[in-house]
């Protein structure tokens, strides 16, 4: 079957696991989207930092709240070594931009991270590759560490055109970063077909797409830079797949939605990268 076909700042610059030449440190990175009020947020922070217990020190774990609960979150996280993330952010430094946030604001929350083109935004907020391309931009002249969503729809993957969206989205979005920046950048695979469905692609099919991507990151960056830029896997991931997953060798990690809203299952999945 082709594989195109869909089945009925400092802390991220380290790269202990090696493939080729170059260490890229797993990246875990729960998205809680809009989930959680901040008393339960809290709850939840605490019962990760209790369930993930020292697991990661050999990967780096992010949690991305929703806004109103990134303060209250941060505070059960600063002793612990989960870092925290936020799911958007704007273009702009400040103005009138009536229920935006901006990337400075973010950083005073404790966010080392931020998500930016997810698909739902796609969808739903009307986003392109424009303005996430305006985004990111942003997002690396304030020092937060973007991680940067890309995937091809279901009728565009049975059209046979994931290649061509995935990387043309890669293209547009990545315009005018300069290769300093590149290793600041983590980018993550999320076919769209496979968000929230109970889809997921196989190890193979993910792994294919994860290395076009890196071999277009090897001729937008160079050899060097693509072989340490982490990309990671988005789309249902579970316990029981995840390992299959991360094993392949240009899977660095994973977005994981539904997954990561429970302690216990997000430890599992972040021990399958162990």
């Amino acid at each position: 079957m082709n594989v195109w076909q869909a089945e009925s700042f400092p802390v991220s610059l380290h790269f202990p696991r090696k493939v080729g030449e170059s260490m890229r440190r797993p990246l875990i990175v729960g998205n809680w989207k809009m989930y959680k009020e901040p008393d339960e947020a809290v709850g939840l922070a605490r019962a990760l930092i209790s369930a993930i217990g020292g697991m990661e020190g050999e990967r780096d774990v992010v949690i991305c709240p929703p806004f109103v609960c990134l303060q209250p979150v941060f505070q059960v996280l600063r002793d612990s070594s989960i870092l925290l993330g936020a799911q958007n952010m704007h273009w702009e430094a400040e103005g009138a931009y009536t229920g935006e946030i901006s990337g400075a604001m973010i950083l005073t929350c404790g966010c080392t991270y931020v998500i930016l083109g997810h698909s739902e935004r796609r969808l739903y907020c009307a986003e392109t590759d424009a303005t996430i391309n305006r985004k990111l931009t942003a997002a690396l002249q304030c020092d937060l560490l973007p991680i940067v969503c890309v995937g091809e729809s279901l009728e565009q993957r049975q059209a046979g055109r994931a290649e061509e969206v995935v990387l043309g989205q890669m293209e547009a979005v990545l315009s005018h970063v300069a290769a300093r920046d590149a290793l600041k950048i983590s980018l993550a695979y999320e076919p769209v077909w496979a968000i929230g469905s109970g889809k997921t692609a196989t190890a193979t099919q993910a792994e294919e797409v994860h290395g076009l991507m890196r071999e277009f990151l090897r001729q937008q960056f160079g050899r060097e830079s693509a072989a340490q830029i982490r990309i990671l896997y988005g789309g249902s991931v579970k316990p029981e797949n995840a390992a299959d997953l991360f094993a392949q060798e240009d899977i660095d990690g994973g977005l994981i939605g539904g997954a990561a809203l429970n302690a216990e299952t997000f430890a599992a999945i972040v021990k399958t990268t162990g």
